[in-house]
């Protein structure tokens, strides 16, 4: 159940199969805050990181216990997804990385947030508790930016009690990712 015990790597591979994810590194965790944690000490470093307050709590604390601050911009009236028109405004020389929430099944602008992020050369991470299963132009939507994340708590579409995963198409991240969750 643990500790990349059998039960673990069996969940990783029924939920890598169920979302037909090809080239995307999974790695389940111990809820949906670690992934988050994680992702921010791999690509944060200690920086601004632009998101919204439309989240929950922990996506917001997640950024302050890994020492990078929160630069906050207002969400998109219509999907409740970040305002991706807003983005641009709020950049500084200190951000390092956007940390967009998809909500109630409703994907962020990835392809506008994506443009913006390699414009300034910024890293995209997205909390995706809210879009287990969702598809986007036929791909799941956690092979989007450079890391993507999800809480399986019992509030969420897809859970396990508690739980989380971390995911990424970036092979050498993964491997920081896998250090920084085996007590790294």
């Amino acid at each position: 159940l643990t500790n990349r015990g059998e039960l673990v790597k069996e969940l990783e591979t029924q939920i890598s199969t169920y979302l037909k994810l090809t080239n995307t590194n999974i790695l389940v965790t111990n809820n949906g805050t670690t992934p988050l944690q994680i992702a921010l000490k791999c690509l944060g470093k200690n920086g601004e990181i632009i998101t919204t307050p439309f989240s929950y709590v922990a996506t917001t604390a997640a950024i302050v216990w890994e020492n990078c601050s929160p630069v906050f911009v207002d969400i998109h009236p219509n999907y409740l997804t970040i305002d991706e028109t807003k983005i641009e405004d709020a950049i500084t020389s200190k951000t390092t990385c956007i940390l967009a929430t998809h909500v109630f099944g409703n994907p962020c602008n990835m392809e506008e947030i994506d443009r913006i992020a390699k414009k300034h050369n910024l890293k995209v991470i997205y909390d995706a508790a809210h879009c287990f299963g969702v598809k986007y132009k036929g791909k799941s939507i956690f092979e989007y930016g450079d890391v993507s994340t999800c809480s399986f708590h019992a509030t969420k579409l897809f859970h396990t009690g508690e739980g989380g995963a971390i995911f990424t198409n970036d092979n050498n991240l993964f491997d920081k990712i896998f250090y920084s969750h085996n007590f790294g």
